[in-house]
């Protein structure tokens, strides 16, 4: 009995905890059915309007209501979209490779090359981003998709975490490929890349979600509209007064920048969770 109610208790604050996370995202659906006019009444009911499709079918292709003027959603999805692909798969590669060369190669300085990777966690993009922006604006990057993404494709915690999944690669598996005559790159395809596909979709799905949720890079990297970003594009929705904003259209858009990110998560959930328990091992 005692260890029911222990489990009880444990539930109902995991529900209540969801609960709480859930209602926003329940009322910015909501307002995203309604009209603007009765959002800014500030009687928005807990209830779905009949203005849901009229909506979403504005924001998507044309992003412009009555108060405010943006890009339409469409362009600013695909333009995230090719971001957080370009930069997940990006750092997979980059990662992949700078581990299987510090776990399965023996150079003159490997480990200072480790490490110099392993303090590059200290340095993220928002403590080198003048340098960064000075470097791109050097090479002609700005308002291009190499400029968006170009920088943010190293990834020292990708390495660190495909070097410990490498780590744990028996020494035999290699020795028999060897044996049968297959190369490093064939080594890699053939035996460890297999062996990792947890922990590769695991860090996508990180990575994937750090993509397109990114807002600095993209607000100083682009100037055009045309080469908005989701998030840049509901921020720019959000610069002005309350009273002269389609804050139906804005939810919209919420709403529509939330889908995505979620089905990757849903997708790959279960990957997601065996790589990250067989990466803690």
């Amino acid at each position: 009995m005692r260890e029911l109610r222990q489990h009880g208790l444990a539930h109902l604050v995991l529900i209540v905890g969801i609960a709480l996370l859930l209602f926003p995202l329940y009322m910015a659906f909501v307002g995203s059915t309604h009209d603007a006019a009765t959002i800014g009444r500030g009687r928005l009911p807990l209830t779905p309007g009949s203005h849901m499709a009229e909506n979403y079918i504005q924001a998507w292709n044309y992003g412009t209501g009555e108060r405010v003027a943006g890009t339409p959603v469409r362009i600013m999805m695909a333009n995230s979209l090719a971001m957080a692909l370009a930069i997940a798969v990006g750092k997979i590669v980059v990662s992949v490779l700078a581990a299987y060369a510090v776990v399965f190669f023996r150079f003159p300085g490997r480990m200072f090359f480790f490490w110099l990777i392993f303090l590059t966690l200290m340095l993220p993009l928002e403590v080198r981003i003048i340098p960064s922006y000075k470097v791109a604006s050097d090479l002609r990057l700005l308002n291009t998709f190499a400029g968006l993404t170009l920088p943010l494709l190293v990834s020292a915690t990708g390495t660190l975490l495909f070097r410990q999944v490498f780590l744990t690669v028996p020494r035999e598996l290699l020795d028999a490929a060897k044996i049968d005559g297959a190369g490093p790159l064939r080594v890699l395809f053939s035996v460890i890349l297999p062996l990792s596909r947890p922990s590769i979709a695991a860090l996508f799905v990180i990575l994937f979600v750090y993509g397109w949720n990114q807002y600095l890079w993209p607000l100083l990297i682009t100037t055009d509209p045309r080469m908005n970003t989701i998030v840049i594009g509901i921020v720019k929705m959000l610069g002005t007064s309350e009273a002269m904003m389609d804050w139906n259209l804005v939810m919209a858009t919420t709403v529509m920048a939330l889908a995505v990110p979620v089905v990757v998560v849903l997708l790959l959930q279960r990957w997601l969770v065996k790589g990250l328990v067989e990466a803690e091992k």
